[in-house]
C-alpha cells in the first residue's frame, strides 16, 4: 500500500512543488489550503505525515501540530517556517512537531525528512530490561519498575519519535547517556551511527577539529584530512556529554551547525550539509551556566528544545533490587563468570545506601564485590562503600560545608569557583595524608577512610598520580 502524505500550505505553487517532489518519491499525497479543510480530511483519510505551512488563513501551523498530536499522536507532522524563523521552529518543535523545514525550501532535506518520518517504528513504551527478558535485544535497558523510571521510559517513547534537540538533565552517573541510547534506538534513526562525546575531555584547541573535522594542512599537525563528528554522525545522532564544557567559540559555530543543519571543516571555504539528531547532556544547571557567561543563551534555547530529567538512584530506592540483579549479570558477562546473587543482608545493605554516584558507583561497589565474595554469594562484609574522607576526625564534606558557609559571610571576588576551592581542600588532605604515611597509597587510603580503589581513582582524577 503506497504511504499516504497531507499537505497543508494556503500557497498553490509550494502544495504544487511538493505533490511534484513527493510524487516523484512514490507517494500519495492530498492538499489543503487551510485548517478547516486539512481536519475534514483527517476525519475521512489515513496518512502516515503531514507536512504543513506555519501561516495559514484561519491559523497556524502550530494549531495543527497540537491537533494531530491530540487526535493521531501516531502519525508525525512537519513544519514548513519562513527562513531564519527560528523562534517559530523552536515552538513548533515544543508543540510536538516532527521536524522543521525553511523556506526556500531545499528539496533534498525535505526528501531526507519525509523518509526519515515515513521511517518511524510503530512500537509500543519501550520496556525495561526485566520485562524485556535477558536476550541481546533487552539490554541494556532503562531498568526499574518506580513511578519515576516508568515516566521516564514513557518520555523517552514519546521524544524519539521527533527530531527536536533535547538535552538530558541529571546527576553524574545517573545514566543520561544509556537514555540518550534509547532515545536513538527507538526512533527512525536508530539504522544509522550513534555517537557519543564528552565535551570535557577534548583538549579546547583540539575541539572543533573533532566535531567539525579538518583539511590537510589547515594548522601544525594536520597532515591529512579528518572526519568530524558531525559528519560521522549523519544519518544517526550525535550525544554532546557535557556540552556546557565546549569553549564560547566552538559554541557560536555549533549553533550555526544546528541552525542551518552544515558544517564548515577547520580549513575549508565550503559547507557540508549534515543530517543529525542532536542529543546533549550535563550534570550542570544551564540557566546558572548562562548567567555565569559560560554558555550562550542562544546556543541554550536550541539545544534545550526539550528537557529530559533522568531521576536520581536514591529517588527510585525500589529499583535496586532489579538494578542490582542486572548489573551483576553484565558483570558476569564481561568477565565470563558465573553470576552472583546477593543475600539477603547485602541486599538491605544496598537499599540503605544514598548513593551519592548513582548507578555508576553502584556497578562499581558490585564489581568489586563479585571479585572478593565466596561461592558467589555477595555478603555485607563484601561492600565497600565509598565514604567520604576523612583528616583528623573530620569528613571532606564536612569541611566543604564549613568553608562553604565561611565564604558566604565574605566577600567573594568576581572569578571566584565553589568547586575549584573544594577540590583544593581535598588535594591538601590526600597530600597531607600521603605525607603522613610517607607516600604509602594503602596506609593513606586508611587513614582518609576510602578504599584503596577510590583512593587511585580521586589520585588520577585530581592530577596527583
Amino acid at each position: 500500500m503506497t504511504d499516504r502524505v497531507l499537505i497543508v500550505d494556503d500557497e498553490p505553487d509550494i502544495r504544487e512543488l511538493l505533490e511534484i517532489t513527493l510524487g516523484r518519491m512514490s507517494l500519495e499525497t492530498s492538499s489543503a489550503a487551510d485548517l478547516e479543510s486539512a481536519r475534514k480530511l483527517l476525519s475521512t483519510e489515513e496518512f502516515k505525515l503531514c507536512l504543513t505551512d506555519m501561516r495559514l488563513p484561519d491559523g497556524d501551523g502550530i494549531e495543527l501540530v497540537e491537533y494531530i498530536q491530540s487526535d493521531f499522536d501516531k502519525m508525525p507532522v512537519a513544519v514548513i517556517t519562513a527562513h531564519g524563523s527560528t523562534e517559530t521552529a523552536i515552538k513548533a518543535l515544543k508543540a510536538g512537531a516532527f521536524d522543521f523545514v525553511s523556506k526556500p525550501v531545499d528539496l533534498q532535506k525535505l526528501r531526507d525528512l519525509v523518509n526519515s518520518a515515513l521511517r518511524l517504528p510503530q512500537q509500543k513504551p519501550m520496556e525495561s530490561a526485566q520485562e524485556a527478558g535477558e536476550g541481546e535485544d533487552a539490554a541494556p535497558r532503562i531498568t526499574g519498575q518506580s513511578p519515576r523510571i516508568r515516566e521516564l521510559r514513557e518520555q523517552i517513547s514519546k521524544l524519539a519519535r521527533s527530531q527536536a534537540p533535547i538535552h538530558i538533565c541529571g546527576e553524574s552517573g545517573t545514566g543520561k547517556e544509556l537514555a540518550a541510547r534509547e532515545i536513538h534506538k527507538q526512533s527512525s534513526r536508530s539504522t544509522g551511527p550513534f555517537i557519543a562525546i564528552n565535551c570535557g575531555a577534548i583538549p579546547a584547541e583540539l575541539v572543533e577539529s573533532e566535531l567539525f573535522g579538518h583539511l590537510k594542512g589547515s594548522f601544525t599537525g594536520a597532515d591529512q584530512n579528518k572526519q568530524g563528528l558531525f559528519q560521522a554522525a549523519s544519518g544517526g545522532t550525535l550525544f554532546l556529554d557535557e556540552v556546557a564544557d565546549l569553549p564560547l567559540q566552538t559554541q557560536v559555530k555549533l549553533l550555526r551547525v544546528i541552525q542551518e543543519k552544515s558544517v564548515r571543516p577547520v580549513g575549508s571555504q565550503k559547507e557540508q550539509p549534515v543530517d543529525v539528531r542532536l542529543l546533549s547532556a550535563t550534570h550542570k544547571n544551564l540557566a546558572k551556566e548562562v548567567e555565569a557567561g559560560n554558555l550562550r543563551q542562544d546556543l541554550y534555547f536550541r539545544i534545550n528544545v526539550i528537557e529530559l530529567a533522568v531521576p536520581s538512584l536514591r529517588t527510585r530506592h525500589d529499583d535496586i533490587p532489579e538494578l542490582a540483579t542486572t548489573l551483576l549479570r553484565k558483570i558476569a558477562t564481561e568477565n565470563n563468570a558465573t553470576v552472583c546473587s546477593l543475600s539477603d543482608a547485602a541486599l538491605a545493605a544496598l537499599q540503605d545506601y544514598h548513593f551519592p554516584g548513582n548507578v555508576r558507583e553502584l556497578e562499581n561497589i558490585l564489581q568489586r564485590a563479585a571479585t572478593l565474595c565466596e561461592n558467589d554469594l555477595i555478603e555485607a562484609s563484601n561492600l565497600e562503600f565509598i565514604s567520604a574522607p576523612t583528616v583528623a576526625g573530620q569528613d571532606i564534606h564536612t569541611i566543604a560545608n564549613v568553608a562553604q558557609e565561611r565564604e558566604s559571610k565574605v566577600k567573594t571576588p568576581e572569578d571566584f569557583s565553589l568547586e575549584k576551592h573544594l577540590e583544593q581542600i581535598e588535594i591538601e588532605a590526600i597530600e597531607k595524608a600521603l605525607e603522613e604515611t610517607r607516600w604509602n597509597k594503602t596506609a593513606a587510603a586508611k587513614k582518609l577512610g576510602m578504599s584503596f580503589r577510590s583512593l587511585r581513582y580521586r589520585l588520577k582524577k585530581l592530577g596527583l598520580d
